[in-house]
Order: structure tokens, then C-alpha cells, then sequence
């Protein structure tokens, strides 16, 4: 059977396009087609590299059972929920199936699309809306009401920990539903409006943490912020004693939605090849409106990972805000890490000749590839290292105890290579 959505775009809801979904057996294939009114839109521009701006359908076939491959174009697979959200959609729906008695209005599983459906509208990451054919955005039977305000956060890190342990209820499940987010793995968060009704993500401590992971992040955002990066911002919040990591949406502004592709969907790159820190910056003079400032700016994220040792810089973890027709600029920088217990290497290597070799050498090498003189390199380096110099007063400044400072050493020693 053939599903299908119309495809809007931010808050005007601007026509787009029509996105269709058919599964069949394993065969799992994707086709969108363009509106004319689109098409003849002056502030048209292509959704995706992989769907230009043509007349008719575009097709796409999921080669492979591949989970990191999803059936859908770039865009849309950047606004599928990630590995935590899955997991809450799948509990949510097993449970509604077995208190409906199995009832036959419940198919027997959950495809791509539904996944896809399954997020909340008001919280979808970037600025592409789904509608079906009642005209019903999907999924928002709440709207902004589905999304959980601040104050709610004790009763999200209540239902997180029990969906964690396997222990979840209806209720647990019924306050994430939908929230789940495209940006961060299996970590548990969930998207809430912020004291002044903004959009942020609640990022919470997992079961599993030997350390203060929400702190680490926090710790790294706020770091990047003073090495003169620009990254989301974030604080901690302290609920009933547990800290929760509060990061705003950059993909949300003035009450705009912002049109959002990730590094992985502009390169349109494949899961199986490796990409580097030159293959963004060889997109970024392509398509950015602004690419002498990203390009230095790409280059100053790339030492300051290395200086903190975030070895979990993967594509998705770049991402790119349109500008104007087919223009992008450089995201804010989101998901940065410490890793204390890992190895120094990057998952987005600086170039092929360097590989995985996360060291300032091989970084300085590629500095004139990113419009860096010789001394400009060395002021960049210089300021993002006087920023990092300082992170354990600004840890502690966060409420990070003593013993956590002693656990994230290791990721800020020997930054220096």
C-alpha cells in the first residue's frame, strides 16, 4: 500500500511538495514530486541535493537492511526521531496494542513512515511540516500543548528512567510521546518549551553513566562558546537534585522555523564511506552565502574537538541552516562531548591523508584549505586553547563535583599533539 503526506514548509505552511512511502516485504522505496506552485515560487530553492528542482516524481529505493540507512530523501531523514525516540515510539506502541487487546486498527508493526508520522509537528527538527489529506499536521493533535514546559522536567526524568529500565507505564509513555528528537542517539531526552516558551531539548542522565554526562555536554557547549564558536546554548538545570542538561533549538527563531540539513544529507553521503572535516568545507564553498566565515569557523569547531577529545563528530553531528534559494550556512555547533575513556581520534577524519589521526599537526596541515593563513591558524589555536585552559573553573561554576572533574581529565590532557 502507497501512504502519502503533503510536504509544507514552516510556520506559513507553504505548499511544497508531496512525499509518498510504500512497503513491500523488505523493498521499502520513497517518491516525492514538487508543486508547480513551488516550482514557480520565487523563494524556491531544492529541499535537499538529492531532490532538485525538477517537474515530476523523484524516487528513492532503500538498498539495503542497513539501519543507518534510511529510505527516505536527506531531508526527511534528518527529521526522523533518533535511537531514543525510536525506542519510546515502539514501547508506546506495543503497549497501546496490547491494552487494545491487539485491536485490528493497530497494524502488527510500525514501518519507516510511521516513524516518520510519529513525531510531534511543533517540535520536528528544521522547518518541513507533514499534513495528511484532512489537513492535519502529524502528528499534533496538541500542538504546542504535546510539547512538556520546563516545570515538567520531574516527571520526564521519571518516565525516561523507567522506559530505560523497562519498567515504563501508559502515562510514562504518553508524556514523551512524540518528543523524541533527530539530534543524539540513545541518550534519553526529550523536547520541552523553555521559562520564556522557547523550543529546547532536556537532555537527562542515562542509568548507565559512570559520569556526569549532562554536565559534559553542557561543559563543552559553553566552552565552545568562549573559544569563539557559535554553539547552541545551554545551562544546567537542577531538578529535585538531578541535573539536566537544557539546550535551546537553533532551528527555531523570531517564530521561525528554520530549514535544517545535516552535514551527512548535503554531502549526500553514504554510511559505508568515510568523509572529512575537507569534504565539509569543499560543500560549504559550494553552497554557503557566507563561506570564508564558515570555513574558519569549521576549522576552529575541528581543533577545539580535538583539544576536548569529542570523538563522536560523525555527520550527523554537522549541520546546515538555509539561507536563501539553494544557500546554507554553518549550524550552530550541537552534540559536543568530552571522552574522558576513549582513545583521540575523530569519527569525521580531517582529510584522507590524516585519517582518524586527531591531532593539531595534521589540523594545521589543512589550515590554508579552510582560508587560514600561517598566522592566522595560530591565533585561532591559541584562543580556542586560552578557553579550554580554564574549563575546571567553569565546570565547577556548573555545579560539576570534584570527583567528575577527576573523571574528564584525561579528555583535556594531552589536547596539546
Amino acid at each position: 500500500m502507497i501512504r502519502s503526506m503533503t510536504v509544507c514548509l514552516g510556520e506559513a505552511a507553504i505548499e511544497v511538495g508531496k512525499l509518498a512511502f510504500e512497503a513491500r516485504g523488505q523493498r521499502k522505496s520513497a517518491s516525492f514530486v514538487y508543486t508547480e506552485s513551488w516550482l514557480k515560487n520565487p523563494d524556491r530553492f531544492a529541499l535537499s541535493p538529492d531532490l532538485p528542482l525538477v517537474s515530476g516524481y523523484q524516487f528513492r529505493a532503500k538498498k539495503n537492511m542497513d539501519v543507518s540507512q534510511s529510505a527516505f530523501f536527506g531531508c526527511f531523514a534528518d527529521t526522523e526521531p533518533d535511537g531514543w525516540g525510536r525506542m519510546v515510539i515502539q514501547r508506546d506502541y506495543a503497549k497501546q496494542r496490547k491494552e487494545s487487546g491487539d485491536s485490528p486498527t493497530l497494524a502488527g508493526h510500525l514501518d519507516d513512515f510511521d516513524f516518520l508520522l510519529w513525531v510531534n509537528d511543533f517540535s520536528r527538527m528544521g522547518a518541513l511540516r507533514l499534513r495528511d489529506d484532512q489537513g492535519v499536521y502529524q502528528r499534533a493533535s496538541g500542538g504546542k500543548r504535546e510539547t512538556p514546559p520546563l516545570i515538567a522536567l520531574p516527571q520526564l526524568l521519571s518516565a525516561s528512567k523507567a522506559v530505560e529500565e523497562n519498567r515504563e507505564t501508559a502515562r510514562d509513555l504518553a508524556i514523551l510521546r512524540g518528543n523524541g528528537t533527530s539530534l543524539g542517539g540513545l541518550r534519553p531526552k526529550c523536547a520541552i518549551l523553555d521559562t520564556d516558551g522557547s523550543l529546547a531539548i532536556g537532555k537527562f542522565p542515562s542509568v548507565q553513566d559512570t559520569r556526569s554526562i549532562v554536565h559534559g555536554e553542557v561543559l563543552a557547549l559553553n566552552l565552545a562558546t568562549a573559544a569563539g564558536i557559535d554553539a547552541a546554548r545551554a545551562r544546567v538545570v537542577d531538578s529535585e537534585g538531578v541535573p539536566v542538561a537544557v539546550i535551546s533549538r537553533f532551528d527555531r527563531a523570531d517564530g521561525k522555523r528554520l530549514m535544517y540539513l545535516s552535514a551527512r544529507s548535503l554531502l549526500q553521503a553514504e554510511p559505508a564511506e568515510q568523509y572529512t572535516y575537507v569534504d565539509i568545507a569543499d560543500a560549504i564553498r559550494r553552497v554557503s552565502s557566507r563561506a570564508s566565515r564558515d570555513l574558519r569557523e569549521l576549522w576552529r569547531r575541528m581543533v577545539f574537538n580535538i583539544l576536548i577529545n569529542n570523538v563522536d563528530d560523525h555527520l550527523n553531528n554537522h549541520g546546515f541552516l538555509h539561507h536563501a534559494h539553494d544557500q546554507w550556512t554553518l549550524a550552530p555547533a550541537f552534540d559536543l562531548n568530552p571522552f574522558p575513556d576513549k582513545a583521540r581520534s575523530l569519527k569525521t577524519w580531517i582529510s584522507e591523508d590524516a585519517g582518524d589521526d586527531a591531532s593539531l599537526a595534521a589540523a594545521i596541515a589543512v589550515a590554508p584549505l579552510f582560508g587560514l593563513t600561517k598566522g592566522a591558524e595560530a591565533q585561532v589555536l591559541a584562543e580556542v586553547k586560552a578557553a579550554i585552559s580554564d574549563w575546571k573553573s567553569l565546570a565547577r561554576s556548573l555545579g560539576m563535583t570534584t570527583a567528575d572533574i577527576d573523571r574528564f581529565t584525561p579528555a583535556f590532557d594531552g589536547g596539546a599533539c
